[in-house]
């Protein structure tokens, strides 16, 4: 069989399109084509109903499906088997991390751990969105997040705080202005998020104007340094931007926590298991600022 059908075969029918395929996969419409093809004539079965809309799993296709993600995951786990073969502390390590806590937090303890072993290479991914270990994403993810859903080694470290945090001068000039739960303030807006939405609802400035829709934390961080209103950031902000200040009368959520997380099969790693050790302690170094005290 040729195993260079089967990523074709998964991509297709996980988005329903040649072309959406191809883009998934890092290849061409031609080429995936003739790949799914190419299995059809091998299987002597068709596995997709073609339609105007796109294509869609036949019964033949179903019944190949759990099959594919089987072998799928399969060669995923031999290949981290592989990777767990090398303990030497050189070679490269996927380092997925959001960008606030990147940016503010990490620059100086990944550059410290570049000097201490010169031979680790990393690739830094900055996404607010998670990238997921099961699937062979990312070698190393460090999430604040209400529960870790995936296989995983990991470490929680401690809570992560989100609080209202303004401008220092904005506290002083607009709450004493403000009427009843914040009327006349201004909230700087996310969109349509409903858990921020929600926790906007339940502050003590529920009255508060939500002006803007600014989906970037980092954009809501310079905002509030410029006194354009009260937004929720990360309770750290405060150490780093001395500023900002949260915003008399408000509590911490503290319902998230920092953890960091490793795949199973990555623990013979030396490089991987160095990388993690180091910002655990790190991390914990800085355990203060995350929880806001």
């Amino acid at each position: 069989m040729d195993w260079k059908s089967l990523p074709a075969f998964l991509a297709v029918a996980r988005t329903g399109s040649l072309r959406a395929g191809a883009a998934e996969i890092g290849g061409t419409h031609a080429t995936v084509r003739r790949q799914i093809e190419g299995l059809e004539a091998q299987l002597g079965t068709t596995l997709f109903r073609r339609a105007a809309g796109g294509l869609s799993l036949n019964a033949s296709g179903r019944r190949l499906l759990p099959q594919a993600l089987e072998a799928e995951a399969a060669l995923l786990k031999g290949f981290n088997s592989v990777k767990g073969l090398d303990r030497e502390a050189s070679g490269l390590i996927r380092l997925s991390v959001d960008p606030m806590t990147a940016h503010y937090m990490l620059a100086p303890v990944l550059a410290e751990f570049a000097s201490l072993y010169p031979e680790i290479e990393i690739e830094l991914k900055l996404s607010y969105s998670i990238d997921s270990i099961e699937k062979d994403e990312t070698d190393v993810s460090i999430r604040h997040v209400l529960e870790v859903d995936e296989e995983a080694v990991g470490r929680k470290l401690f809570p992560l705080s989100l609080g209202v945090f303004a401008a220092r001068n904005y506290i002083d000039t607009a709450l004493p202005k403000a009427g009843p739960k914040g009327a006349g303030l201004t909230w700087i807006g996310y969109g349509d998020v409903p858990e921020l939405q929600s926790m906007i609802a339940a502050s003590p400035f529920s009255a508060a104007r939500v002006r803007h829709s600014v989906p970037d934390p980092q954009m809501h961080l310079h905002l509030a340094r410029a006194g354009a209103g009260m937004t929720f950031l990360a309770a750290w902000v405060a150490a780093v931007f001395p500023e900002l200040q949260r915003v008399p009368g408000t509590s911490l959520d503290q319902r998230r926590s920092t953890w960091v997380l490793l795949h199973g099969d990555l623990r013979r790693v030396r490089r991987a298991r160095l990388l993690v050790d180091y910002l655990c302690d790190a991390l914990l170094e800085r355990r203060a600022k995350f929880i806001g005290r």
